[in-house]
């Protein structure tokens, strides 16, 4: 059963030239480029701006992650031909399970998303329906797929485009590639935390853990940064009028939150689902039910056993993460992250911060809170506290300190919403395409 998840602000924030704060921010010449440029153009069709430039537009955007598909509906003001446009409304809905959980039943992630455009044509007058761009983007659900069983769904996704009332642009529908999703999520938030401004440097970095992935993405201060990574792809350039900035951003596919659910349970890719059942010492003793995940059923449990607690745990999490990510430069305090997705939703369920409004906190507290969870499973009642609540704290704590290599009095800006709008690579993409920017 589909669920739908509503939010919807009233938002009036004007939209900066982008291109003045990337040159301002950068720092760097052309000249010091070596890496190849991010293409922003095969992300999303261009938009074109209307002709009648006092009028209010619309644009829907589709963010179809792993565990759920989102819907931002943006309504835009252009007021004269040289302003930029002003960011009036948006309205945002999210439905549950992601597309990749239909890959064996193609035709319900078309009922899925069809639902959902419902939610456009009542925020969109009827009369702009015809002008107003649809376009949909998947990440890792979809990357963890089988390329045909993920092709079947984006197919059944072009079909309800097509039929739909609103204008279906070229390469509407597709799967976005990590490094894209991050820097694209950078755009976003650093735009509405109000940091893209000329004449500064204050960017903030982000953090985005997702189901199927997590990306890290901030502008590098020090050149060392930059020079230390270990293949150039860990850094994209972004070259807009002659100025040049680059990005320190990757995206690690597998280390989602759920992805590692399953890696720590040693049920990634695992058979004879049927009949195994998963164990772990991140789990309750007397913890035994059924996982869903990407479409698959898994059989989970405490070890009854054996002994469970947050050093066991620690140490399973650990073979996770240990060696698998690069530990950038910069992470002692230089830059400002914020962070979203599921820092912030466990975060929230572990009585961190307030659900409503986030709040900052050290890496330390997690890992703080991972403990106290851990070491009291045995008097919990599932639900309302999550059986999977010190697997995923563990996890987190791991993923920031042993992973990314961030101190512990590391702070962190908790958020699922900035100024708010969501959190999102989406409202990124559409800046992009709405100001043609020169992005090779």
């Amino acid at each position: 059963m589909m669920e739908l998840v509503r939010g919807s602000v009233p938002l009036r924030v004007r939209v900066r030239v982008l291109v003045l704060v990337l040159v301002t921010a950068a720092g760097l010449s052309q000249a010091q480029v070596k890496t190849p440029i991010l293409d922003m153009s095969s992300i999303l069709p261009s938009l074109s701006r209307p002709a009648n430039h006092s009028s209010i537009f619309y644009s829907v955007m589709f963010d179809a992650g792993s565990t759920g598909t989102r819907i931002h509906v943006y309504t835009f003001i252009y007021r004269d031909s040289v302003a930029l446009p002003v960011l009036d409304n948006e309205m945002f809905y999210s439905a549950k399970p992601g597309l990749s959980a239909y890959a064996d039943s193609p035709g319900e992630a078309g009922h899925a998303v069809r639902a959902l455009l419902k939610v456009a044509k009542k925020t969109v007058p009827r009369l702009e329906w015809g002008r107003t761009p649809v376009c949909l983007r998947a990440t890792a659900g979809l990357r963890l797929l089988a390329a045909d069983k993920a092709q079947a769904l984006l197919d059944q996704v072009q079909h309800v485009f097509d039929e739909s009332p609103f204008l279906v642009p070229d390469d509407s529908v597709g799967i976005m590639n990590g490094t894209n999703e991050g820097i694209l999520a950078w755009v976003s938030v650093n735009f509405l935390a109000g940091q893209l401004k000329p004449q500064t440097n204050k960017t903030v970095g982000i953090l985005d853990l997702g189901g199927g992935s997590t990306q890290i993405t901030f502008l590098p201060k020090l050149r060392k940064t930059i020079e230390s990574v270990p293949v150039a792809d860990y850094i994209a350039r972004l070259d807009i009028f002659n100025t040049t900035i680059q990005l320190y951003t990757h995206s690690y596919l597998g280390h989602g939150l759920m992805a590692a659910r399953l890696a720590t349970l040693g049920a990634l890719g695992a058979e004879g689902l049927e009949w195994q059942v998963f164990k772990s010492p991140c789990l309750p003793k007397k913890f035994r039910d059924e996982w869903s995940f990407g479409g698959l059923r898994y059989r989970v449990s405490g070890d009854p056993d054996g002994h469970a607690g947050y050093k066991l745990c620690y140490q399973e999490v650990l073979k996770v993460v240990k060696g698998s990510l690069h530990q950038p430069l910069e992470l002692d305090g230089g830059n400002a992250f914020y962070a979203f997705s599921y820092y912030f939703d466990r975060a929230v369920d572990a009585g961190l911060i307030d659900g409503a409004h986030g709040g900052m906190l050290e890496v330390r507290d997690f890992r703080r809170r991972a403990k106290e969870v851990c070491n009291k499973m045995s008097k919990y009642r599932y639900p309302p506290i999550s059986a999977f609540l010190c697997m995923d704290l563990t996890y987190i704590t791991c993923l920031l300190k042993d992973g990314f290599g961030f101190k512990e009095s590391a702070v962190l800006q908790l958020t699922k919403k900035v100024n708010n709008v969501e959190s999102s690579w989406a409202l990124g993409a559409t800046l992009d395409r709405f100001q043609n920017l020169r992005i090779r």
